[in-house]
């Protein structure tokens, strides 16, 4: 049995082969073996429950949220689409059906 790279997304060791890709089961990242192994382009940014999170993902709030400035509170269970990861105090740019743009921290959102 030959010896497979761990998952260059997570560091996963429990890669396998499929139809000539490397795939990690934990991530479910794919790549070629032959390509060059880098390391993720952008800061790795993971949900409450530990998922890793990407550009264009939809999550939802686990905890109501206060709105600075405001009286307005997101409440739990509220659904973001196409989130935006940037790097800073809040990981995460969105616009909040009724309330818009505001950023999240990740520790307060699961991935849907």
């Amino acid at each position: 049995m030959s010896e497979l790279p761990n998952c260059p997304e997570c560091a996963g060791e429990y890669t396998y082969e499929d139809r000539g890709l490397l795939v990690c089961p934990s991530c479910g990242h794919e790549w070629n073996p032959e390509g060059a192994t880098e390391a993720p382009s952008g800061p790795v940014v993971r949900d409450a429950n530990g998922n890793i999170l990407q550009n264009g993902d939809s999550v939802t709030v686990i905890k109501d949220l206060k709105v600075k400035g405001s009286s307005s509170v997101v409440k739990v269970g509220t659904k973001v689409k196409n989130i935006r990861l940037v790097e800073g105090d809040h990981d995460i740019d969105c616009k909040i059906p009724g309330i818009g743009s505001m950023g999240l921290k990740s520790e307060f959102v699961k991935k849907a």
